[in-house]
């Protein structure tokens, strides 16, 4: 099992893409967490983050991929969820996607990303978007 965190953003979108990768791979299955906070999103998010992940769906499917999408409203941050599915899953790796930081930002990892490597029960895969995405 693969899991990822969905995000908006083109690390959250290079997160999934790798995690794809990864999975064919592997030849395992994906965990999709959506992290949502109380009250949920506007409408036309709400939209636009079906469609993202519909594209997903059918990316997978392509792809031969079992792919589970979970959403997740009770809980407290991103990095507590993955973290958590991560070990109720049994996951072999956690996929997180970095954005690119100034100099002075290089010296410290963003705090979800720090606490996922620092609590997750396996291997972290972190990957960066490409130049010019």
């Amino acid at each position: 099992m693969i899991v990822v965190g969905y995000l908006a953003t083109k690390e959250g979108r290079q997160g999934i893409a790798s995690a794809l990768d990864e999975a064919v791979r592997r030849n395992s299955p994906v965990t999709i967490v959506v992290s949502e906070k109380a009250g949920g999103l506007a409408p036309e998010a709400l939209a636009q983050r079906q469609r993202e992940l519909d594209e997903i769906a059918q990316d997978a499917r392509g792809r031969s991929i079992d792919l589970d999408v979970r959403v997740l409203s009770q809980r407290h941050d991103v990095a507590e969820d993955l973290v958590a599915v991560a070990t109720e899953t049994e996951a072999e790796v956690i996929v997180i996607g970095l954005r690119r930081r100034s100099p002075v930002g290089k010296l410290i990892l963003g705090s979800n990303a720090q606490r996922i490597l620092l609590d997750s029960p396996c291997p972290v895969l972190a990957v960066k978007t490409e130049r010019g995405r």
